[in-house]
């Protein structure tokens, strides 16, 4: 089934976004167990990612084939040391106080950690991220800092069935994006997930993390 999933999968993001842009698919593989995500890189998954620190831990010297790992979740502090020079891109950095520690650990190991600002979109009190009107401020702070790169934006659509909502958040963080993109050097809008990554493609997103419409449900 996994096969399956995953050439259903690859299918749908291989059309490609309306700007002609590449689309990254990114496999979200948070309770997959390491031996099934070798089999999906061994059948063609190039990036996969974590919600936790503790999981991308565990599993990072078991992942046996080459593959750009990524961390997609909330990130406590504490648990920057886990991920500096072994992850490829930081998806979810939610505040100044967290950008300067991965810059901080950086610095000490002589690498430069590429990371996404995450968005608040503003639709669910409890999302993590910026707002709109924090994105240029911590911008130019993050152009300051010699640890960090901040390759994009990212962010959660709601949960809805409410497509044309969606969309339309969707478009809103594209227009964002793309009044950034050429100011700092973006590559990447990370935004749709399982359940709407379709819609986000549809909108302008370049990267998407899906997890189980290609793994099934592990929770």
């Amino acid at each position: 089934m996994l096969k399956e999933n995953l050439m259903e999968v690859f299918k749908n993001v291989e059309n490609g976004n309306p700007l002609g842009e590449k689309v990254t698919l990114v496999g979200a593989t948070k309770f997959v167990p390491v031996e099934v995500i070798n089999e999906a890189i061994a059948l063609g998954l190039k990036d996969i990612s974590e919600n936790r620190a503790q999981e991308f831990k565990d599993k990072y010297p078991l992942v046996t084939q080459p593959v750009n790992y990524h961390f997609i979740g909330t990130l406590q502090k504490n648990k920057v040391k886990y991920l500096i020079g072994k992850c490829c891109l930081i998806q979810s950095v939610d505040s100044l106080s967290l950008l300067d520690e991965i810059n901080r650990q950086s610095e000490n190991k002589g690498v430069v950690t590429n990371v996404l600002l995450e968005v608040n979109l503003g639709v669910e009190e409890q999302k993590h991220g910026f707002d709109y009107s924090e994105l240029e401020s911590a911008l130019s702070y993050a152009k300051t800092l010699n640890g960090v790169k901040v390759k994009g934006l990212m962010a959660m659509l709601p949960e809805s069935s409410d497509e044309e909502m969606l969309f339309n958040l969707s478009i809103g963080l594209r227009k964002v994006y793309d009044s950034y993109r050429e100011i700092y050097g973006f590559e990447h809008l990370s935004l749709g997930m399982s359940n709407d990554y379709k819609i986000a493609i549809k909108a302008g997103s370049n990267m998407v993390r899906v997890g189980s419409k290609i793994f099934g449900r592990r929770y």
